[in-house]
């Protein structure tokens, strides 16, 4: 990528609407999942979730290698450890769930790590309507049942306390100020952190060009592009706000579910997707996000 259109990319992110770059990631991150869960017959989750951290770890230093020649101080180098640690357990737990659970209600389920972390920020009063609003939706559309799939519960529940891991850590490593080389640096530290839980069925993955060029598919799709606009859109917005618009991804999850997984929203489930919208929509912008605007239209 030229200097030219690295500018006029971070131009593009720095002007539009983070809804907007929401719905990208969005997209970007569940036709991932989609093509994931295409994948765990042929091979474990776990071992998907490894090549999806490596693969996009290595994508990512590729187009940001000018940036890992810029000095790293000790202090960037340990959040970004803990953010690839995170990350990367985020994804390993996020899969070993959804092989159990349907994609919206994992998503859903895991939406718990976002909505503290919001509820820890929260100031206004309008914001704590928006954060219960959008929380009541994240009820709605969950109908978690115990009883039916306690193992699966577990792993989206870990998969939520590393989530607000992730918002928090990833916060740190977008201000760095690097662009995605950190982003990348820490998915490669975390990749290595989980190989012994991935590399299971490695063999498998690396005998069949099919299996691994969809394991980078899904690399590319949810970590290199997904959080990538994830890095971009964290230094531009307070983490209380990021945290609020994640409740975007529980509706978008249920939306890819019912389109290419065959898995139909309840009545009960598209009522909760209208409380998240409301609760996005009704959130008051931040002096952070009001200076910004004035900024771009200086």
């Amino acid at each position: 990528m030229t200097a030219s259109h690295g500018s006029r990319a971070d131009k593009i992110f720095s002007v539009a609407p983070p809804e907007t770059l929401f719905l990208l990631s969005a997209v970007a991150q569940y036709t991932g999942a989609v093509v994931a869960i295409s994948l765990f017959s042929q091979v474990s989750p776990a071992t998907v979730a490894w090549l999806r951290v490596l693969s996009a770890s290595l994508i990512l230093m590729a187009v940001s290698w000018r940036h890992l020649r810029i000095r790293w101080t000790r202090h960037d180098l340990w959040w970004v450890t803990v953010f690839g640690t995170f990350t990367a357990l985020m994804n390993l737990l996020f899969y070993l769930g959804i092989d159990r659970l349907p994609l919206g209600k994992g998503v859903t389920i895991e939406f718990i790590g976002p909505i503290a972390v919001a509820a820890l920020r929260t100031k206004t009063a309008r914001n704590t309507y928006a954060l219960i609003m959008a929380g009541g939706g994240v009820i709605l559309l969950g109908g978690v049942e115990l009883g039916r799939e306690p193992l699966g519960l577990a792993f989206i529940l870990g998969a939520s306390v590393m989530w607000a891991g992730y918002i928090v850590a990833g916060s740190r490593v977008a201000n760095a100020d690097k662009g995605v080389s950190g982003l990348g640096l820490g998915l490669l530290i975390g990749g290595l952190l989980i190989t012994p839980f991935g590399a299971v069925d490695a063999a498998t993955a690396f005998s069949s060009i099919k299996i691994l060029g969809g394991c980078v598919l899904v690399g590319l799709l949810s970590n290199a592009i997904g959080y990538g606009i994830d890095q971009s859109t964290l230094r531009r917005i307070p983490i209380r706000r990021f945290s609020v618009l994640l409740a975007l991804l529980p509706v978008c999850a249920a939306v890819f579910g019912f389109l290419f997984l065959n898995q139909t929203p309840t009545f009960i489930d598209l009522c909760g997707m209208a409380l998240v919208l409301t609760g996005v929509a009704t959130q008051e912008r931040d002096e952070l996000d009001r200076h910004q605007v004035a900024v771009e239209t200086a």
